[in-house]
């Protein structure tokens, strides 16, 4: 980790993610053409939910990635724009096929596809989504840019199996979890980094400096995730103890355990080993990753990796992205959702 920084996160004023965006708002509405054009289908089925989905419009933290990175390396070019729309296309269909897994009824508030039109329907969403990214980049000959979100993809499903194996044994290091994590979250990021320098005619060594950044950024960004299960002031009225009942071994709990005693390490291991939860339940495990320092440790991680990678996109030279993208690793680390 890096030691000092100047300036550190801590001291800089707080930024919204419209504030982050706007060098690349303009560019935003180019990606949002290419993104709607790639989704477009003939059958009629598919259609409607896929505009449903567009209406469903999210941060597009994922895109702006890809556009302030192409800005940083060179600048944004129309392969930038299309990597923005093969990056959201493959985000878009995990989410749609985490939905069917998870059996979740809502996503960001609204009914789920699969809620609305049932699992078979999302799966097949899911399967579109990605021959459209797949298709969107063999035609236009956008190989360097398939082969990084295609190595993403692998990666990301990867750290999916890792994590539901921990889950069964409970036997997660923190090597362990910083390993799928970083396949789970951080790829996908690294991945938009690499794909906007990649976009803008980047070397290879500038393209390996933006993986590396969004990587970084990425497991920033998968702590704050995980701070959320165990902080509801944090987490603006999301529900706590979601990861718990999931038996997932997230970093608070890692970090906490690691400081108990033995009887209290085998107390708490055996409430997270069931399968069904009370809420006496989860609140006891939360207040003993808040009171033995778990939740504390797990943030000073967290503004660790964030630092670190502020620190080294301060290594490009001056300009409104550099600065957005130094802007977006604290709102990774402030945000509330």
């Amino acid at each position: 980790m890096t030691a000092t920084l100047d300036p550190p996160l801590s001291d800089a004023p707080p930024q919204g993610l419209k504030a982050i965006q706007a060098p690349v708002a303009g560019d935003l509405k180019a990606f949002r053409r290419h993104f709607r054009e790639a989704m477009r289908s003939r059958v009629r089925l598919l259609d409607t939910v896929v505009q449903y989905l567009l209406r469903r419009k999210g941060k597009q933290i994922r895109p702006t990635l890809v556009l302030l990175s192409a800005d940083l390396a060179g600048g944004i070019t129309e392969r930038s724009y299309r990597g923005a729309a093969l990056v959201e296309l493959l985000h878009t269909a995990t989410l749609v096929h985490d939905d069917v897994i998870d059996e979740a009824e809502t996503r960001r508030g609204v009914a789920s596809i699969n809620a609305l039109w049932k699992n078979k329907v999302g799966v097949l969403l899911g399967d579109y989504l990605l021959s459209r990214g797949l298709l969107l980049s063999l035609d236009a000959g956008d190989y360097d840019l398939l082969r990084i979100t295609s190595d993403a993809v692998r990666r990301m499903s990867e750290g999916e199996l890792q994590q539901i194996e921990t889950a069964r044994k409970l036997d997660i290091t923190e090597d362990r979890y910083f390993q799928i994590i970083g396949d789970k979250t951080g790829s996908l990021i690294a991945a938009c980094m690499a794909t906007g320098a990649a976009s803008a005619g980047a070397d290879d060594e500038t393209v390996a400096r933006a993986k590396s950044i969004g990587e970084t950024i990425g497991l920033a960004f998968q702590i704050r995730d995980d701070l959320f299960d165990y902080d509801p002031e944090a987490a603006a009225g999301k529900p706590v103890g979601l990861d718990l009942q999931d038996r997932k071994m997230t970093l608070p709990l890692i970090l906490a355990l690691d400081r108990a005693d033995d009887g209290t390490r085998k107390r708490i291991r055996k409430i997270v080993r069931k399968r069904k939860k009370s809420r006496d339940d989860v609140r006891e495990v939360v207040q003993f990753v808040t009171a033995s320092g778990g939740l504390a440790a797990a943030r000073t991680r967290m503004e660790a990796l964030a630092n670190e990678a502020a620190e080294a996109i301060r290594q490009f030279p001056p300009s409104e992205a550099r600065d957005a993208l130094v802007g977006l690793c604290a709102y990774v680390v402030d945000r509330r959702v």
